[in-house]
């Protein structure tokens, strides 16, 4: 019979540390980044937070009052406003067509639970294609919207194409890395009675694979949508259309009331983004 509660003996929490424990270890170690960076920048907090660099802040914010709101203006505005979401559309579109084709060989496929098979050449083809694979998306994403931007300048021409392009081409890497991840913690089970049944490989990700891992994969490539509206209106400043060309024209003519009214619409349009992003996702995990 289990003893009551009140018969239970009194039993410390456990300790904060313990050299077995791996997380213990990691957080230490995350701590002692944390310190060490600190350590390493030259920080002048003192002088942020004195009376001298508020009151200068405080001056630059009062030139943008009032946001220019002449009709003209406006308008202009909101015809920009559109091309930085069709960028950002379009390119998290293509991005996540990419980012499947490319998960696809990145990606080790489920097996169903079935006992490893010896290497062999073909095993080890499979290894380096998935290493190649998984390079690429690598390199796809560690290069910088802005620089790929400026690449794709040069070939494309100025315009939101090149911004297009741009959101493209880095969005694949991130979401072929986050499909792939997703692909191979699919449950095995489906993909493995399918194959029993002499499904072949395409078969076995069309009709079990994917419709397991499709609401996650939505998720992924709406969240990346909202940081692309972000990104397309910062590719706009190397002449890539949108909002950021606007921003970036206004600001090197010191037009801050022009300006005001730009980043007022930056800010509408990642609220807009980011609520229509939040409620589809709610919807797919109903």
């Amino acid at each position: 019979m289990a003893p009551s509660a009140a018969n239970r003996p009194n039993r410390l929490p456990p300790p904060l540390f313990v050299a077995r424990c791996r997380a213990c270890w990691l957080v230490a170690g995350m701590l002692a980044l944390v310190v060490a960076s600190f350590l390493s920048l030259d920080l002048h907090l003192a002088e942020f937070f004195s009376s001298a660099a508020l009151a200068g802040m405080g001056r630059f914010l009062a030139e943008f009052m009032p946001p220019d709101l002449s009709l003209l203006f406006v308008r202009n505005v909101a015809i920009a406003a559109w091309e930085t979401l069709a960028m950002s559309l379009l390119g998290t579109l293509l991005a996540a067509a990419g980012g499947v084709l490319l998960a696809l060989p990145a990606s080790r496929q489920p097996s169903g639970g079935a006992a490893p098979q010896p290497l062999s050449v073909r095993a080890g083809l499979a290894d380096g294609v998935r290493a190649s694979a998984r390079l690429f998306l690598n390199a796809l994403r560690a290069v910088p919207e802005l620089v790929w931007a400026a690449l794709l300048l040069i070939a494309v021409g100025l315009g939101p194409f090149a911004g297009t392009l741009a959101l493209a081409v880095h969005t694949s890497g991130v979401l072929g890395r986050l499909f792939a991840e997703a692909i191979e913690n699919a449950p095995p089970g489906p993909a493995a009675a399918l194959k029993v049944q002499g499904a072949g490989t395409i078969r076995q990700f069309f009709y079990a694979s994917l419709p397991q891992v499709l609401p996650q994969l939505m998720s992924y490539s709406l969240y990346r949508w909202e940081n692309n509206i972000r990104a397309a209106a910062v590719l706009g400043v190397v002449g890539a259309g949108g909002l950021g060309q606007m921003l970036s024209f206004h600001m090197s003519l010191f037009q801050m009331h022009k300006t005001a009214t730009v980043l007022i619409a930056m800010l509408l349009l990642v609220a807009l983004v980011d609520g229509a992003s939040f409620a589809t996702r709610r919807w797919l995990t109903r």
